[in-house]
């Protein structure tokens, strides 16, 4: 029997692994000039420390939950970067879960961050992906193995719109931008939940935040988020899900997420994942305006969690 299949099939191999490395090279050099975009814009925030007297005011799940996830005195945070391990639902209907693994960088002032993600398909087949909001714009970016464009919304307004709402259901990662006077609004709705809205120039967003009986975020949600359907976005209801909350460097953080499309025949998850590593960048302490900048605190954290 002729070798001349298995040969076809080894040289395929070996140029897609090639392809891919070359593909991860060049999207690793895009995602760094992102991120400097990103961090440019970078500025302290306008309280230095945190002190729960100034949570008076605040709708009452609010106070209780800031109170109980922020130590007193905690410093404020300028950026936070974080990793995740999670399976992505690839499928409008039904599900089709494929592995990805992520690294995130946010800035908390001027609010935008950038979600770089590979998502695994096959063997040495991934998607990479950007997501993000910077400098008032979104991101939402695939390509496959780094290199072919795989198709992105282009009404830019509404997925700004949509990228800042998912800064503002991430909070609960980095609470200190909840806190007032960073740019947050709250307007009560009842003893177990309130309504947020951050405003970035000409973007404007509302989240529904609901509260458990243990004082914490345990959801989020979006009356309307654009949803990718045949590259346009449809704006459909929206939740996030928030568990396993875990103290680390003295803040409580949740560790595993879960999003969700709220359809009319039912929820349908998309995006699962579990926080690996944790790192805030803390601004400087010394000037008491809060905006010396000069020093910097870093603490990285391997966050250990259970088997899921």
């Amino acid at each position: 029997m002729s070798a001349w299949p298995w040969d076809v099939l080894a040289a395929g191999c070996v140029l897609l692994a090639a392809l891919r490395w070359y593909g991860l090279r060049r999207w690793a050099a895009k995602t760094r000039a992102v991120q400097a975009r990103l961090c440019v814009l970078r500025q302290d925030m306008a309280v230095p420390r945190f002190y729960p007297d100034a949570l008076h005011g605040l709708p009452a799940p609010v106070a209780r939950y800031l109170r109980q996830v922020l130590p007193a005195g905690a410093v404020q945070v300028r950026s936070v970067t974080l990793s995740q391990q999670g399976v992505l639902n690839l499928r409008q209907s039904g599900e089709c879960w494929r592995p990805f693994s992520a690294r995130q960088t946010v800035v908390l002032q001027r609010p935008g961050f950038v979600w770089d993600a590979r998502v695994s398909l096959l063997p040495l087949l991934t998607v990479c992906v950007h997501d993000g909001y910077v400098a008032g714009e979104g991101l939402l970016e695939p390509a496959l193995l780094g290199l072919f464009a795989l198709g992105a919304p282009c009404d830019r307004s509404k997925l700004a719109h949509d990228e800042l709402t998912r800064f503002l259901a991430e909070a609960p990662w980095y609470p200190h931008v909840l806190l007032p006077g960073q740019g947050v609004k709250w307007q009560a709705i009842d003893g177990t939940s309130a309504l947020a809205t951050l405003c970035d120039g000409e973007v404007v967003v509302s989240l529904t935040f609901h509260f458990g009986r243990d004082g914490l975020v345990e959801a989020v949600r979006a009356e309307q988020r654009g949803r990718l359907v045949g590259g346009r976005l449809v704006s459909t209801p929206w939740e996030g899900r928030l568990s396993n909350y875990q103290r680390q460097d003295g803040v409580l953080v949740p560790l595993d997420g879960e999003v969700a499309w709220l359809m009319p025949q039912g929820r349908h998850p998309y995006w699962r994942s579990t926080m690996t590593m944790l790192a805030y960048q803390r601004q400087a302490d010394g000037d008491p305006s809060g905006w010396g900048g000069k020093s910097t605190e870093r603490r990285g954290l391997n966050v250990k969690t259970p088997g899921r």
